[in-house]
């Protein structure tokens, strides 16, 4: 007979996936990433043979824990899994799959709550990075209902808060992972003329490559079936993230998913920035939640490839940066004012979260027959 998981399949944020006790899964990493990409059908770009949803956004996965560390309540392991590849990629985070960590355990049993509101640390396992998350409770569950809206989700729910602690260099050495806020990069490769241009490489809380889209040949306010479509920008944007990569201390990241691509344009409906962001071969329909705290660490710091032209908020807002993406805009607070290469800021920002499904998952026996 196949092997039942326990899960609960979860939206958080703009994205979509089951979320898992880390004890009901297997404790070998070898094991476990079979068991997951069974679990989700990949690879195969449909997942038809899984709960996958046959797009990045939804082929995403969490592993929640209880913490034995001092002062942290939850450990959250974030799984990105490809459609159509058979790889566990845990190295990013997830800051939109993080909003639905504590409703999880929460759900699951795994912690409790009592009042109207409470708050957990939860320590982003694939980072260190630390996060406190405030949510409201009806019966010691996140509250069924609110009037928190956010961009690429349809309705309204429970507001979450996430406050980051320590963002900077979460998976690069440092804030600048090149010592620069600007380069000048030379590209060659096959299918297209070799180019220059000038990128920002940056990570604070996701690594991202920044570039202006007119640079790339693009306006920066495609759709993202046009982006989708464009071959030869997606081409020449591999190539550039392969190059950068390696210029930033990652290696090899042909079969990784990291960095983000990220084209940006003066907004449009005023916000301080308009992107398109990679994930990194397809255009993502909003903009993940750490790559927007990446990008509006980039519009506050100097000499980054958005100085110049992006619009900073002013008076009661001016801690709040707008970052246009094509569902609409994601606002992320930076509360230590203007960036500084070696001061980032600390960031916080609002998302919701909805468990959609309670159940098991079934994966072959023959990859793993449960626990002993």
């Amino acid at each position: 007979m196949p092997t039942a998981i326990p899960c609960l399949l979860m939206r958080g944020g703009t994205s979509k996936g089951p979320f898992f006790n880390a004890a009901h899964l297997p404790q070998d990493t070898a094991t476990r990433d079979r068991v997951l990409l069974a679990a989700m059908g990949s690879p195969d770009g449909r997942q038809i043979d899984g709960i996958g949803g046959g797009h990045a956004l939804t082929s995403k996965i969490g592993i929640v824990s209880r913490s034995a560390q001092a002062g942290v309540d939850l450990e959250f392991l974030f799984a990105q899994v490809q459609p159509d590849m058979g790889t566990v990629d845990t190295r990013p985070n997830c800051g939109n799959m993080l909003a639905a960590a504590v409703p999880f355990a929460l759900a699951s049993g795994m912690v409790q709550a009592q009042g109207e509101r409470a708050s957990f640390r939860v320590l982003a396992r694939n980072t260190g990075m630390l996060a406190d998350i405030t949510l409201p409770l009806s019966g010691g569950q996140l509250a069924d209902g609110g009037d928190a809206r956010i961009d690429g989700v349809p309705g309204s729910a429970a507001p979450i808060e996430i406050c980051f602690q320590e963002t900077a260099g979460s998976v690069c050495k440092s804030l600048l992972p090149t010592g620069k806020a600007r380069e000048r990069m030379d590209v060659a490769g096959e299918g297209f003329a070799p180019f220059s241009v000038e990128v920002t490489c940056i990570d604070n809380g996701m690594p991202l490559v920044m570039v202006k889209a007119k640079d790339m040949g693009a306006s920066g306010y495609e759709t993202v079936a046009q982006l989708d479509a464009h071959h030869h920008l997606r081409r020449r944007l591999e190539a550039l993230r392969l190059q950068a990569a390696k210029a930033m201390g990652l290696g090899d990241v042909s079969a990784k998913n990291y960095p983000k691509m990220t084209l940006v344009a003066p907004p449009r409906h005023g916000g301080a920035i308009s992107t398109r962001s990679f994930i990194p071969h397809v255009c993502h329909e909003s903009i993940g939640v750490l790559a927007a705290v990446t990008v509006g660490t980039a519009v506050e710091l100097p000499g980054s490839v958005c100085d110049g032209w992006a619009r900073r908020a002013s008076g009661a807002d001016a801690d709040t940066v707008a970052i246009e993406h094509p569902s609409g805009v994601l606002s992320v607070k930076l509360k230590q004012g203007v960036a500084q290469a070696d001061a980032p800021p600390q960031v916080a920002l609002l998302r919701t979260a909805r468990v959609l499904m309670r159940g098991e998952v079934m994966v072959p026996s023959a990859i793993w027959a449960g626990p002993v």
